[in-house]
């Protein structure tokens, strides 16, 4: 699987945690950036993860800031991209079971190595359901697109 990452100077530490843990799990990585902690615009990130999911480049993607929040809006604005803010294990699950989620958005400021791991791991290895009333949810949710 290949997966775009990329964050603001917000979450550079914790999205070089997360690409250790895609390593592990065997994932081809492409970091649009950014790399120091100079100060960068989060919509400008999303914008470069979310054009690599959506061109078909890649896989899925995950988009970092200080709080996931921010980044996360920015990431939903693109057409074809259902992006979730994601805390905790059940909901990265859900969101990729229920809401085939292609891109997670995660905070460096909230949320420690560990648990950013676990949910990355819950992410990844989750795949949707497609069953008859997620796919009639996800194409009520394209078409808000329209």
């Amino acid at each position: 699987m290949k997966i775009t990452i990329g964050s603001d100077h917000g979450a550079v530490e914790l999205k070089d945690a997360v690409k250790k843990i895609l390593q592990e799990l065997n994932c081809e990585i492409s970091d649009v950036g950014t790399f120091g902690k100079d100060a960068v615009d989060y919509p400008d990130i999303a914008e470069k993860v979310c054009s690599e999911v959506v061109s078909g480049k890649s896989d899925r993607g995950i988009v970092l800031c200080g709080t996931g929040i921010g980044i996360s809006i920015a990431a939903n604005k693109i057409k074809g991209i259902r992006c979730s803010l994601c805390n905790d294990v059940f909901s990265a699950k859900m969101s990729r079971e229920h809401n085939n989620a292609n891109v997670l958005a995660l905070g460096g400021r909230v949320l420690g190595f560990g648990p950013a791991g676990e949910i990355v791991r819950a992410w990844i290895e989750t795949n949707f359901s497609g069953d008859e009333r997620h796919n009639r949810r996800i194409e009520k949710i394209s078409a808000l697109e329209e």
